[in-house]
């Protein structure tokens, strides 16, 4: 597989290391619901980590959360709780709402608060090599120690210098040097040998990322906005601790915009993911996620979700169609080779750089004569047999996932459908259609074909 690799600027081979890719996504600072452009990000890491399970690799994946920092100890003042019960709630709503988008759980999700000696340890071990000072405020890192520093964002030292957001302090070395611990009297606070303070935003992904995944790892990633300072002050801190290359691969999401503007509070345009839910679900959304390439901004508009949606529905039928077939014989072996070559020609797409667009495009060709073969009423059980295992293959990388039915509605379904039956053939079609609504009403659509009816339960959207 290649990827693009914002540290080299090129399409890059991953290379896993004793057949295992080893993954830092960073998290979510836990003040606030997610929105929809952290959605988009964790849905094509998740997919990311999918495919290569489904290639046979061992993945390790950690994605942390700051869970100590201003805005949370804002709101936390703000609302006149500890900084502990807003990050709790948050990290609970993001683990509820991401299950909500069927995303894999981290093998590790690590919590800043948690990993405190971890960073003390770091910030220590930079002092002593010369690369961080202490001032009357906390402990920095100096920049200039490090000679690769500006090699993510690939701007010099100068022009970072005066576009960075600089905090005011007159007791730094330098201006752009940024800060590994900063001393603090009010709560959350945290002894070191140093004084009581907080850490840096930066030093938490160092320390974590280097517990669960060693010195050096395959893929680090995140949303492009993270670039920088975050990620280049992630690079000097732990590569001068090291002296080893960080990160191998540097993978960086594009943002999710409304009518091509970056969300933000200040506008009034953000997004949460339990809105984007209610109004268009989990599979339209996933679908949408991976629409474009993942590099490359995403905007939030009804066409593209709209769009996302048909192709949701195109699928859902594909998947009665295949479990309902009956019979055997037909074009067994032709439905074998068409479903063969989909799987070379979706895996060829993400081999080369994750092109979930181009994906999703073969993908959709196999629905699209999937379905042909049913509505000619010519696939029968033994081709859907042999479509199911590469249909349910492609289904788990991209994440998607039908609505399942309990035995007793199924049971008080397929009651409805065969009385609706029984009035259709008694011409009876006032009441066959007053049956079809009925079912409708809870989200069941009926499929007729010449000798049978089936059902599907669609996702349900508001």
């Amino acid at each position: 597989m290649k990827l693009y690799s914002t540290l080299s600027r090129r399409v890059e081979d991953l290379e896993p290391q004793d057949n295992t890719v080893r993954m830092y996504v960073c998290g979510v600072t836990v003040y606030d619901n997610s929105h929809i452009g952290h959605a988009r990000t964790v849905i094509v890491f998740d997919t990311l980590r999918r495919y290569l399970l489904s290639k046979g690799h061992k993945v390790i994946f950690v994605q942390n959360f700051t869970d100590v920092d201003d805005k949370i100890i804002n709101r936390a003042k703000a609302e006149g709780k500890k900084a502990e019960e807003i990050s709790e709630k948050y990290i609970e709503n993001y683990f509820h709402d991401f299950a909500s988008l069927n995303v894999m759980r981290a093998d590790h999700h690590p919590k800043a608060t948690e990993h405190i000696q971890e960073m003390l340890q770091l910030i220590e071990g930079l002092i002593k090599k010369g690369h961080a000072y202490l001032t009357l405020n906390g402990v920095y890192f100096r920049v200039r120690s490090f000679p690769g520093y500006g090699k993510l964002s690939r701007k010099p030292v100068e022009e970072l210098e005066s576009g960075a957001r600089i905090e005011v302090d007159q007791t730094k070395e330098d201006p752009l040097d940024f800060a590994l611990w900063k001393f603090y009297s009010d709560d959350p606070v945290w002894p070191s040998p140093w004084g009581n303070g907080r850490p840096g935003w930066h030093i938490e992904c160092s320390a974590m990322s280097r517990k669960y995944l060693g010195d050096t790892f395959e893929v680090h990633g995140g949303g492009h906005d993270l670039v920088f300072p975050h990620h280049e002050n992630e690079i000097a801190q732990s590569e001068s601790y090291t002296g080893k290359q960080f990160a191998r691969v540097w993978v960086h999401t594009g943002m999710v915009t409304i009518k091509t503007q970056k969300m933000s509070k200040s506008l009034g345009n953000v997004i949460t993911i339990q809105q984007a839910l209610k109004s268009w679900g989990m599979n339209p959304l996933r679908l949408y996620s991976l629409s474009v390439h993942y590099a490359k901004p995403l905007d939030y508009t009804d066409e593209l979700l709209n769009e996302s949606i048909q192709r949701w529905r195109q699928i859902e039928t594909c998947v009665c169609e295949l479990r309902s077939a009956a019979g055997s014989g037909g074009e067994v072996d032709a439905v074998s080779k068409m479903c063969d070559e989909s799987l070379k020609a979706f895996e060829a797409a993400m081999d080369d750089d994750m092109n979930t667009s181009l994906a999703l495009t073969e993908f959709l060709k196999l629905v699209s004569n999937l379905n042909q073969y049913a509505a000619a009423a010519g696939l029968t059980k033994e081709m859907a047999d042999s479509a199911i295992p590469v249909f349910d293959k492609i289904m788990d990388v991209i994440g998607l996932k039908t609505i399942e039915t309990g035995d007793q509605e199924r049971k008080e379904i397929e009651g409805l459908v065969a009385d609706r039956n029984k009035f259709r053939g008694e011409k009876k079609f006032k009441e066959a259609d007053e049956i079809r609504k009925k079912l409708l009403e809870r989200s069941i659509e009926l499929l007729d074909h010449k000798s049978k009816t089936i059902w599907i339960k669609r996702e349900r959207l508001e």
